[in-house]
């Protein structure tokens, strides 16, 4: 909302002291205020990577089309990972290590938001949990059973909110002090610790 702002003539101090609460109150019933106090900073958000290197080939075959967006270095051997692999590689104990959260842990102090940037070809979520393990595809999860956080998948309301498409972005705000587990709930090994002081 834009207020035009009218100088006020005062012809006596009787005038002024009537004149200067008014306008004080004026502003504040707008929500307009004078520069924020100096003791208040806006803290600067600290982002986070989410990156993959989905086959667009085997990846939408499967999934559908358009899944996997991979431009990157998609069409480049060795960089792209087929579907198959990366459940093989799962499966074996040895996730691919193409998809990660960069950086894998991080402090921040309170007050400080997270922008997660999905960089990746599909898509991923960022998931808040209390300790990490599987996700809600059994055959990505090494062995290791669903953390509670993700076993419904996207059926679970928060995991949904939770999501991020490629190209797109999710915030984390509100971080209370302590120590904070954030996971992909469709491919676990994809991990962030964040620490806030």
């Amino acid at each position: 909302m834009y207020v035009k702002a009218r100088a006020i003539r005062t012809q006596s101090p009787l005038d002024a002291a009537v004149a200067t609460p008014l306008v004080a109150a004026l502003m504040l019933s707008f929500g307009l205020t004078s520069a924020a106090p100096a003791d208040e900073q806006v803290a600067t958000p600290v982002q986070v990577v989410a990156l993959d290197e989905c086959d667009p080939a085997t990846f939408n075959a499967v999934v559908g089309p358009d899944f996997c967006k991979n431009v990157a270095l998609a069409f480049v051997a060795p960089f792209a990972t087929t579907l198959a692999d990366l459940f093989a590689k799962a499966a074996a104990g040895a996730p691919d290590p193409s998809w990660d959260f960069e950086p894998d842990s991080l402090r921040i102090k309170q007050g400080t938001p997270l922008i997660v940037v999905n960089q990746g070809g599909e898509p991923h979520t960022f998931t808040p949990v209390a300790n990490f393990r599987g996700g809600f595809i059994a055959g990505l999860n090494g062995g290791q059973a669903a953390v509670p956080e993700c076993a419904a998948g996207f059926k679970d309301v928060a995991v949904a909110r939770t999501r991020i498409l490629q190209g797109s972005q999710l915030q984390v705000a509100g971080l209370t002090k302590g120590e904070h587990h954030f996971q992909c709930c469709i491919h676990p090994w994809m991990r962030v610790t964040v620490k806030v002081d």
